[in-house]
């Protein structure tokens, strides 16, 4: 292990964890338009023989593709939680893209919110309140109650190792310093 200038132990290097998605479940209406579509256009291609109608059917189809299977599943793709030894990260958005980071360290509050179908699937809404003005929500994540437990994990385990850091920067200086004097 490395040591800093001080002669404290350098921190361990961070890790991740864990790399979340809402679940997958979320892609069930938009998979099931796509095979619609298909069969559909596959249904009517045989049927028209005009070529306004072909026209017309192959761009209505890739219209309802790209509307109910494409952006959606755009959308789902683009949101990430990734949970490290240090960290929360969360990514969102397509054209703009938005990263939060909550520190383990700073402390918070985790909470688990499941309606009944993400009770059948265990999958839930991981509340994180950090203090802010509004809480952080990792929407519909698979293994809800595991994740809540490796957050909380983490974050105690963080606190503590800040403690003992403090607890020895304060003994490390043993100088007195004098302020004010003349």
């Amino acid at each position: 292990m490395s040591s800093t200038p001080e002669g404290t132990p350098a921190p361990p290097p961070e890790r991740v964890i864990a790399r979340l998605r809402s679940n997958a479940r979320a892609m069930f209406w938009p998979s099931l338009v796509l095979i619609l579509a298909a069969g559909g256009v596959g249904y009517f291609a045989g049927r028209v023989s005009e070529v306004w109608e072909v026209v017309l059917l192959w761009s209505a189809a890739a219209a309802v593709v790209l509307l109910l299977f494409l952006l959606p599943l755009a959308a789902w793709l683009s949101r990430r939680y990734t949970i490290t030894t240090r960290r929360l990260i969360l990514r969102h958005g397509f054209f703009v893209r938005v990263r939060q980071e909550l520190l383990h360290s700073r402390g918070y509050d985790v909470a688990v919110k499941r309606n009944w179908l993400q009770s059948m699937f265990r999958s839930g809404d991981v509340r994180i309140n950090s203090g802010l003005d509004h809480p952080v929500v990792l929407k519909d994540v698979p293994k809800a109650d595991q994740v809540q437990r490796a957050l909380t994990e983490l974050m105690e385990h963080a606190q503590t190792v800040v403690a003992v850091r403090r607890q020895q920067s304060e003994s490390v200086s043993d100088e007195t310093t004098v302020w004010g004097s003349r």
